[in-house]
């Protein structure tokens, strides 16, 4: 999820294991351990490409970084803390940093929670930005952050921030199962043969849901909102994965595959290729958008080694995004 929410969380956190006995200061060190796991984006100044997103919500994402550094930031703290309880300070630690995996564990790109077993989870059932989730969580901890320590409604106001915000997490999920149902039923009635399906929610909002679905030589992305009454339209991309050639057996080709889990497609452009992870689709939901998210272009040094070099978003499109999300998702 997006920093703000991580601050949050890791704030309601540290409110919830230590508030009563240091006051605000539990959530001031909860927000900062929040957002301890993703400086893991640091590496992409000092690798690849291909590596930094191997990297990326890899170990610092883990129930092993946890269990491993909540000790010893645990012991650091005690050395200049009033508060000298290290099992206290442990606890806000561990849970304040295990509870940001936990959380972006519903995102689309998802974690590797238990690293260095190679298992990604990703439930897809939140956007890395939704306000559904943080804005009423931020509310609750403002309202605690201005209560006394030891009172009952601070400790009720942090409550009901952490059970709303857990409750909506559960909510997407059951919306998630209504819209893959709302998708499989479209595509049988369309007599669509698919190997595969994946759904998740559009940007800022659980109400309008996009599906990639694979077939035997092209993927399709379609959109359904609650609201449609009109049957859902796929976008056709095909695969082209033979355009790769023999660069499909090079080893950084086949990491890059590994990373998109195989939902890719190629193409060409002036006798260039260009790599496109179809697991974010694209930043249009018009059909047949060809803006991926997240697009890679393909260059070949002298020694015939593949470099993936990620294609820059154009601004635009991300505000013309918000505007087709507002139409689409008042439905078809």
């Amino acid at each position: 999820m997006d920093s703000l929410t991580q601050i949050v969380l890791g704030a309601a956190v540290g409110e919830a294991i230590l508030g009563k006995k240091i006051g605000n200061k539990a959530m001031l060190y909860g927000a900062i351990a929040g957002t301890i796991p993703d400086l893991d984006v640091l590496a992409t100044h000092f690798t690849d490409t291909v590596s930094a997103l191997e990297v990326h919500r890899g170990f610092t994402h883990s129930i092993l970084f946890s269990v491993l550094f909540a000790p010893i930031l645990a012991f650091i703290v005690t050395k200049y803390e009033k508060h000298k309880n290290f099992k206290d300070w442990s606890w806000l630690f561990f849970w304040a940093f295990i509870t940001h995996p936990i959380l972006d564990a519903h995102t689309t790109w998802g974690t590797q929670l238990f690293w260095p077993l190679d298992i990604r989870l990703a439930f897809k059932s939140a956007f890395v930005i939704d306000p559904l989730y943080t804005l009423p969580f931020l509310v609750f901890l403002i309202l605690a952050m201005f209560q006394k320590r030891t009172t009952k409604k601070r400790q009720l106001y942090n409550n009901l921030g952490l059970i709303i915000s857990s409750s909506y997490l559960v909510i997407t999920l059951i919306l998630k199962g209504i819209s893959y149902q709302t998708f499989t039923k479209e595509l049988n009635s369309q007599n669509v043969e698919y190997l595969n399906i994946k759904t998740k929610p559009s940007p800022l909002n659980t109400i309008l849901w996009t599906a990639n679905v694979e077939t035997k030589d092209a993927f399709l992305i379609g959109h359904s909102s609650f609201f449609d009454k009109n049957p859902i339209q796929f976008s056709r991309y095909p695969k082209n994965h033979h355009l790769l050639g023999n660069l499909i057996n090079h080893k950084k080709t086949q990491r890059m595959i590994a990373i998109s889990k195989g939902w890719y497609t190629i193409n060409k452009i002036k006798n260039t290729l260009y790599f496109n992870d179809l697991r974010f689709g694209t930043l249009s939901i018009k059909p047949n958008a060809q803006n991926f998210v997240f697009k890679y272009k393909i260059e070949i040094d002298s020694k015939g080694i593949p470099h993936f070099i990620e294609e820059p978003k154009d601004k635009q499109d991300a505000k013309k995004l918000l505007s087709e999300l507002w139409l689409r998702i008042k439905g078809n």
